[in-house]
């Protein structure tokens, strides 16, 4: 995560702690293993990150994914289906920030967050 995201969410955790608590709590339920295993969720995580294109959310979602032992290709799909629910926009989010967060993770580097 970029510093400048961390520090302004630290902010913003400070100024509405009820409100941040209650998201931290919610984002704790939702992501818990239940029916669908974590990686499961994350993969639906990068789709819905990639489709609302919100270019820190979504490679905090892909890194995040890789970590859960998600593919290249779980990824890649998953992006499929944000393309098609987003149209031409995502796809051009998704061929710009998320191959970019793909291919950095293969070279181990840290790009945007």
């Amino acid at each position: 995560m970029k510093p400048e995201l961390k520090n302004a969410l630290e902010t913003l955790d400070k100024e509405l702690p009820d409100v941040m608590g209650a998201f931290r709590s919610l984002q704790a339920a939702a992501t818990a293993n239940g029916v669908l295993d974590a990686k499961t969720k994350k993969l639906m995580m990068v789709a819905v990150t990639a489709a609302l294109r919100c270019e820190p959310c979504m490679r905090e979602q892909v890194k995040g994914a890789l970590q859960l032992g998600a593919s290249r290709e779980e990824i890649l799909e998953a992006a499929g289906v944000a393309i098609l629910i987003g149209g031409g926009p995502t796809a051009a989010y998704c061929a710009l920030y998320l191959m970019d967060e793909l291919n950095n993770a293969n070279t181990g580097g840290q790009n945007g967050v």
